[in-house]
């Protein structure tokens, strides 16, 4: 293993509920119901625009123009004041010594402000991916090859660390290896992830990569 390429949101930082909360205000507000952790449940790791659409589907509808610039500034005001980063991912970030990097789904401004909020920003630096710059979303692989390529490393010597189907699937296509970390359950077997519940695990990933070589 010679490249940690982690998600933001879910993964870092602890920003999912925030997100969903603020899609479901913006929702209300258009008279429209919904629960923000259904919306989770639905659109985990989705681009903006593909939730948007299945959500205009749903409820047969279109939204205003203004609807997705209006979610953008609900949210941002809320990550600014709320967010924490997930538990123990400042530990795992200096304890690691190999490179590592960040790939996200969601725009530079946002990811930079999650990061900046939460104060991991320092551990990045200019290791920051977005898919806004590069036009590709996961599940496809763009992303995470596009980060590879940037970091200077072979795809098959790259861990991605994801909270979502479509982070772990768009890994699988990326053909890296991913760990699924979800702290408060397990899911079946999918695209050969390996289950975590905690950051530090990521750690014994690392170590049991190393020793698979030295074999």
């Amino acid at each position: 293993m010679k490249l940690i390429i982690f998600d933001c949101d879910g993964t870092l930082v602890y920003s999912e509920h925030l997100c969903n909360l603020a899609l479901h205000e913006e929702l209300r507000l258009l008279g429209l119901e919904s629960d923000p952790t259904t919306l989770l449940k639905s659109y985990r790791g989705m681009k903006l625009a593909k939730i948007i659409e299945s959500l205009e589907q749903q409820y047969r509808t279109i939204f205003p123009k203004d609807f997705e610039p209006k979610y953008r500034s609900r949210m941002n005001s809320m990550l600014a004041t709320n967010l924490k980063p997930n538990k123990g991912v400042k530990e795992l970030l200096e304890s690691l010594n190999i490179s590592f990097c960040v790939a996200s789904s969601a725009p530079m401004e946002k990811i930079l402000l999650s990061l900046r909020v939460t104060g991991l920003l320092n551990y990045f630096k200019e290791n920051i991916f977005s898919s806004y710059d590069i036009n590709s979303w996961k599940p496809e692989p763009g992303i995470f090859l596009h980060a590879a390529q940037s970091m200077n490393t072979d795809p098959a010597d790259c861990l991605v660390v994801e909270d979502s189907y479509v982070g772990i699937e768009a890994a699988f296509n990326a053909n890296m290896k991913s760990a699924y970390y979800n702290p408060s359950s397990t899911m079946e077997p999918k695209f050969n992830a390996i289950q975590i519940s905690s950051m530090p695990e990521v750690l014994n990933i690392i170590q049991a990569g190393k020793k698979s070589v030295t074999r």
